[in-house]
């Protein structure tokens, strides 16, 4: 095959890929960044705005929403009379848990009066892959899995345990992180609907018994001793311009206490307080000390909701109307900062209880810089009263783990099997030099023998088997957690990614991509395993590299392609993983290739194809995750090693699969696969020109061959002192 057909092939790869990103067409039905009405949110009416009877079979009125979290109940015409055929509950009045677009799905729940799932409808979702990648119906099919289940029953993405009393749910191979986020929207919609309608028991928290020590307090020691909490929302979070000020910074605390009350309040106004409660009922103060937006809400109207504000002890939530709400007129404790606004809330349930962690939650007005669209999320931190607050310390709480740790615990054995794997390769190929040496032109099998084991194992057990193939959409994920918002336990969900990436960001910057692209990434190791087969089977004569002007040219392609997505991901990340499917990864791993659309499988079926004739096309030419890791693959701790005479002399140049290799000999980390056929010829003293010339002169003049050094070199023969009465001894001369 010549260069130009192989340029024709490239390019027709590429125009196979824009074939492929294409978007859905026009008349398709999709909930990807539907168009909701903004009344969704707010509007008493809930049912006059979503199609509450999909997911309510024989429903035909609806009430208006009610309760807190809010909920509608459903009605149906019999004899005259209505009847009760159960509720409806839009998950984001209850929890706006991101799935892996840092979005929630929004989704309209049915439940039967006896509390089972009785339907579930996606209203929007900003999944790309459930756009490109994964069709939205198997997001339906796996939200088919609740129908009919209880909501007070304990179910979980993976195998059922029946011993532990778990339902297991299927997942979305390739979208373990959505469906994680689905299943606890699910569960904490219907729960809030349970408790409130009495399908479930509401929880009963023994009430706080407070040690009074009789401190004064001031302002710094509660904060110190965390009685006093701070929470700050920045304008990136929600939304807007990157600031060193605030959104809103706001403090809180637990007024009930003697101490604390006393502290804020005052003797004579913590008191007052205290007369003006119910027995259970509970206050907690609030203060703004920085950004303009009101902690109260800017549509609140009297007999109306505070809006901004919601308090979350377990499953339970509690908001505040206009008669739960005081004003807060000063602050007595010395060192308290200024504010602009304040106020105490009541909670008037027996429900809470102070002795418990709750968690303080402000509901932000999140402006989407893609669509321009306003919603409400979520910003919450954790308030527990200290134990020395409290009589007998603080009551054994056990917390349920958290979803990302449950995935890490039921997928324990492949998690070790996959951390050993790494650390097996990281450590062999510290062990290169010993490898190198036993290996020659003609043997290469020492070091072979490793890299073509963990090519196997990574096409097989990696790549087909846990779906762990690292790509593009995951780096521009971290660059907007970064700029936005980070949240660990988004990376957590999926453990085989999490622990690829610490892999190859450490070995990236000791040794440099090449040993996550040339040993482990499972496509790269496929394309290139498909060539060593042509090879094998007898295709060789046919097989070829570009003229190095041609590569030195096409090469910077991948690196356009990353900051193309990168560029678009800042306007718009959902078109940025669109086009992020000039990988091929999705396709041949996550979906597979006969799942999809004739024009994924045919630009991968090229790719492959053309993989049997030359070494890595993709990952030489088009690949944006490679060119994400050269960068830093310049500032690496490691290089691979070169003698003097390397520029001059092109005998490893020649070998160069990768084409890394420059007319100076230089060997350039950024596209360097770390295939170590250099290496080999390095010790190689019969392959290597300047070794192979000084054995033969030694060889000629009678002369020992001493060992090869670090250096590469004979380790050179000096002449003994004549007192010594020795012919000659070796140095011990060893080069960096």
């Amino acid at each position: 095959m010549k260069p130009l057909s192989a340029l024709r092939g490239i390019a027709m790869a590429a125009l196979l890929a824009a074939v492929a990103l294409l978007p859905p067409p026009a008349g398709a039905q999709s909930a990807y960044e539907a168009k909701l009405p903004p009344e969704v949110n707010t509007a008493p009416a809930l049912c006059d705005y979503v199609p509450c009877t999909d997911v309510l079979p024989g429903a035909t009125s609806f009430s208006e929403r009610k309760g807190q979290p809010s909920y509608v109940e459903g009605y149906a015409e019999e004899n005259g009379t209505r009847k009760l055929v159960g509720y409806v509950v839009l998950s984001t009045d209850v929890t706006d848990t991101p799935a892996y677009s840092g979005k929630p799905v929004i989704t309209l729940i049915g439940l039967t009066p006896q509390g089972h799932f009785a339907g579930i409808k996606i209203l929007k979702h900003s999944e790309p892959i459930l756009l490109l990648g994964i069709p939205e119906s198997a997001l339906v099919k796996f939200n088919d899995q609740y129908l009919g289940k209880f909501v007070g029953d304990n179910i979980e993405i993976g195998r059922s345990r029946p011993e532990e009393d778990i339902i297991g749910l299927d997942a979305i191979s390739g979208a373990t992180v959505t469906v994680i986020a689905q299943n606890q929207v699910m569960m904490m919609s219907g729960a809030s609907v349970g408790r409130q309608v009495g399908i479930l028991e509401a929880a009963v928290r023994p009430q706080a018994e407070f040690a009074d020590r009789g401190r004064a307090l001031d302002w710094a020691t509660m904060v110190s001793e965390g009685v006093v909490q701070r929470l700050a929302v920045m304008p990136e979070q929600v939304g807007l311009a990157r600031s060193s000020e605030p959104f809103i910074e706001l403090w809180y605390g637990y007024l009930n206490h003697p101490e604390v009350g006393r502290a804020i309040m005052g003797e004579t106004g913590w008191r007052t307080l205290m007369s003006r409660l119910a027995e259970g009922e509970h206050a907690l103060f609030v203060i703004r000390t920085g950004g303009n937006e009101s902690f109260k809400g800017s549509g609140f109207v009297r007999g109306g909701i505070y809006d901004r504000i919601q308090i979350r002890q377990g499953q339970d939530a509690f908001t505040f109307r206009d008669l739960d709400y005081l004003n807060l007129y000063g602050i007595s404790a010395p060192g308290a900062p200024a504010f602009n606004e304040s106020g105490i809330f009541i909670v008037r349930s027996p429900a809470f209880s102070g002795a418990f962690p709750w968690k303080f939650i402000f509901l932000g007005n999140r402006v989407d810089r893609e669509t321009g669209a306003r919603t409400f999320v979520n910003f919450d931190r954790e308030y527990w009263l200290p134990a020395a607050y409290l009589d007998g310390g603080r009551p054994e709480v056990k917390k349920p783990d958290a979803p990302w740790v449950r995935v890490w615990k039921t997928r324990a054995l492949e998690i070790g099997l996959f951390a050993a794997l790494l650390v097996a390769v990281a450590v062999v190929y510290a062990k290169r030099d010993a490898l190198t040496r036993r290996s020659t032109r003609k043997n290469k099998w020492p070091v072979n023998a490793f890299k073509y084991t963990f090519w196997v194992i990574s096409i097989g057990f990696v790549g087909f088997g846990l779906l762990a193939q690292p790509s593009i959409t995951q780096v521009l994920t971290w660059f907007h957690s970064l700029l936005f918002q980070w949240k660990w336990e988004l990376f957590l969900t999926d453990p085989f990614i999490f622990l690829f990436w610490i892999f190859i960001i450490l070995t990236t910057f000791v040794w440099g991509r090449g040993l996550f692209c040339g040993w482990m990434c499972p496509f790269g190791s496929l394309s290139e395993l498909i060539h060593k087969v042509g090879e094998t089977i007898g295709l060789k004569r046919f097989q070829f590299e570009l003229p190095m002007k041609w590569h030195n040219r096409l090469k910077w392609i991948k690196y356009a392609v990353f900051f193309i997505l990168l560029t678009v991901s800042v306007f718009s990340m959902g078109l940025a993983e669109m086009l992020a499917e000039v990988e091929p990864f999705k396709t041949t791993f996550l979906v597979g290739m006969f799942n999809r659309a004739w024009p994924y499988t045919l630009f991968v079926a090229v790719l492959l194809g053309l993989s049997i004739f030359m070494e890595r096309p993709f990952c030489k030419y088009l690949c944006p995750l490679g060119a994400s890791l050269a960068m830093p693959s310049t500032f690496r701790w490691f290089g691979l090693k070169r003698k003097q005479e390397c520029s001059t002399c092109k005998a490893c140049a020649v070998g160069c699969g990768s084409l890394a290799i420059d007319e100076h000999g230089r060997i350039d980390h950024r596209e360097c696969m770390h295939c170590l056929d250099c290496m080999i010829l390095y010790t190689d003293e019969n392959t290597c020109p300047p070794l192979a010339q000084e054995r033969k002169r030694r060889t000629k003049a009678g002369l020992t061959l001493t060992p090869i050094g670090k250096d590469g070199y004979y380790i050179p023969i000096q002449p003994a002192p004549a007192a010594q009465g020795l012919s000659a001894v070796t140095s011990t001369r060893s080069a960096s």
